[in-house]
Parts: structure tokens; sequence; C-alpha cells
């Protein structure tokens, strides 16, 4: 198969942009990855746009047009949705796409709107990926749903809700390096205890904001790719499980994670010990502590100790969510996946500024879809 490079990358600012439409946010990015990439809008053979709410909060389904009209190109262009892991999975369909010899050159856009709702209406459409039957009619949320799971966890493995803290602290860090973050004010493990209760034990500072903002990426095969782009998607993996967390066998673990990293790792040829940063879907505090252990890097039940040694935090020997992560830099949905794929592209070029680590050679991406019904996984890397 061919290889797939990534040669141009984008993403706007994250944050509440009152003044800014989902279509002014996906055309920012659209055209900004396009001009990292040193292309034409002419250039591109298709378009993957991923979304997962743009009807209830903009009133605009039909979004593969719509880019493909800002762009003023007439190809094919496809929205994929998959809920928080759109994203990603929009990646991984371009990937293929490419792959397969249909297409040279593909454009992924993610963006979401959300800012615009009230927190009810947000909530009630962020619950359209959950179990219309099992959870939504008995007024779950994905705050209380990933509780549910942080309960379970602090019982198995005896950890605090401090270690939670560490997550939020350190995300906010990261964040605080980032001009495109919705949140650059750190925060103290205090600050985090002491914020207003969500569904205990997640509190305010435990959860990721509503965001709107958008990210890019362009995609090409090895022979379109410029000589000197030596960044490549080397492996992907994506996974399903139950869409009701209710139906699994455990609450301390993903299994939709652990499948799609073990694809992604297999198709690169690497294990854990290769990777040197990470991005992770930190949904809520407690989802970044799953990650860490489903993805390999830590023995279940450990990943919270890493935290107390600052092992992922920006100088240690895994930074993760150098961006902020969902926790820090923000969560407008359909973004997010491709959001996390810039941070690692922006990582291996040495372009990240004052998040950027000395040694980045792989970087993996893990993004997730309600409370790990979809899992997708991508590892990049100079080779």
């Amino acid at each position: 198969m061919k290889k797939v490079a990534v040669i141009g990358a984008a993403v706007t600012h994250f944050g509440e942009l009152w003044e800014m439409s989902l279509r002014d946010l996906a055309r920012e990015a659209a055209f900004s990855a396009i001009n990292d990439a040193a292309i034409t809008a002419n250039d591109i053979d298709a378009i993957f746009v991923a979304n997962m709410m743009a009807s209830n909060t903009s009133g605009q389904a039909h979004l593969g047009a719509l880019i493909s009209t800002e762009l003023r190109i007439n190809v094919d262009s496809t929205r994929i949705e998959a809920a928080c892991a759109s994203g990603g999975l929009a990646i991984m369909r371009a990937e293929e796409s490419i792959r397969s010899g249909r297409y040279k050159k593909v454009l992924v856009v993610g963006a979401e709107k959300m800012s615009d709702l009230s927190g009810f209406e947000i909530s009630s459409a962020l619950m359209e990926a959950g179990d219309e039957e099992w959870e939504m009619p008995y007024g779950a949320t994905f705050a209380g749903l990933y509780a549910l799971i942080t309960r379970c966890y602090m019982e198995r493995y005896k950890i605090s809700e401090k270690h939670l803290a560490l997550v939020s602290v350190k995300n906010h860090y990261h964040a605080s390096l980032n001009p495109n973050a919705h949140f650059q004010q750190l925060v103290t493990i205090e600050d985090v205890l002491n914020s207003a209760p969500v569904a205990s034990p997640l509190k305010l500072l435990d959860c990721s904001p509503v965001s709107d903002g958008a990210a890019a990426v362009v995609l090409a095969d090895q022979d379109s790719a410029k000589p000197k782009v030596s960044i490549y998607l080397l492996g992907s993996g994506s996974a399903t499980d139950t869409l009701a967390l209710s139906e699994r066998a455990s609450y301390t673990s993903l299994p939709a994670v652990e499948k799609a990293a073990k694809s992604a790792y297999k198709e690169a040829s690497l294990t854990p010990g290769d990777i040197d940063l990470a991005e992770v879907h930190d949904c809520f505090t407690i989802a970044e502590i799953l990650a860490m252990e489903d993805l390999g890097f830590y023995p279940h039940g450990k990943a919270a100790r890493a935290l107390e040694n600052k092992e992922t935090t920006l100088g240690g020997k895994l930074p993760v969510n150098l961006s902020g992560g969902l926790k820090g830099c923000g969560h407008p949905v359909g973004a997010t996946g491709v959001k996390q794929v810039v941070e690692i592209v922006n990582q291996l070029r040495g372009t990240a500024g004052k998040r950027q680590i000395k040694k980045a050679d792989y970087g993996l991406v893990h993004n997730v879809g309600g409370t790990g019904a979809t899992s997708v996984v991508h590892i990049l890397g100079i080779k």
C-alpha cells in the first residue's frame, strides 16, 4: 500500500468564538492547511468533513457540499460522524482512500460550533452519542456516566480525587503555552478540588469545556508529497464497543481503545515504548488515566502514580496532551481528533514553540466517541 504523508496542518483558536460561524471556522482551517501544504484548493481530490452536531447547533447538515462550496471546488466531499471520535475517523477514512489509490491529495476538516446553545441544549445534543433506550430516558449525561467510571476506578485502584486533579493541572499548564487554547490560565490542585460539583466525584475543572473551533490536515500519497515531507501516518486502528455503558464487562478500561491501539501498533511495527508523546482524549480527567493504561503506556492502576511523578508533563519521559488536551485546549467535538493530529505534526516538525519537546520521532493520537463506544488511534512518525 502507498504510504500517506501529512503535508499540511492548521488549527483555529478554540474557545467561545461568538463572532464566527461554523462556516467561518471550517473555511479558516481548510485554507490555512492548504496554504501550509503549499498547494491550492484545485489540487485537492477529495474532502472528508468531521462533525457531530451541526444540525442541532448551526441548522446545517450537508457539510460535505458546504466545505467544497467554500473552497470553490467540485470534488468528492463527505461528512463523517462518529460522535467525539469524528475527527479521528475522518482522518482514517481519508488515509484509506489514498492507500487504495483512489485519491492523491485529500483534505480533512474537523469543525464544531457549540457555544451558541444553552448548557441543557448542548448536553442533550451530546447525549445523542449515548444509548437512546438505556441512558438518555433516565437523564444520564456523559458527565454522569464518566462519574460512574471514576467511582469504579477509584474503588478498584485506590486513587483519590487529587490524582484526578493532577490531570487538569498538567493540561492547563500545557494549554498556557498554546496560543490557540481555550483556557490559557494555570490552575492548582486546590482550584480543581474546590471547583463546582458536576457529577460526583467529577467537578467543573475535571470536565472539558464547550468550545468552538476547527482544524484541518492535508494528506497525500508518498509520490505526490514533496521530498522534504517526512511525516507519515504509520499506523491506524479503530474499534467499537457497546453503545450503553451498562452492557460493558468492566468500567475501569475501554476495550475498544485497547483493540484500536493494538491494530495501530501492529501496522506501524512499533510498541508503546517507541512513542515519544501522545495526544489523548481527556474529555474528563479519568479518561486520560484510562487512556494511558489502555494504550499500553502503563499497567492498569498505575497511570495515576505516573502523574504524581510528572512523567507525562512537558519535560517528562512521555509528555501527554502538550496541546492542553480537551481539558485545556478545548473540545469542539468534530475538530478534536483533527487538532490532535495537528499537534503531533507540529511536534514532529519542531514548530510547537514553548511546548516543543526535545525528542519527537513518533507521536500517538487517541480519539474516543461516547464512553468508549468508538475509538480511533493513529501513530505518526518521521520515517
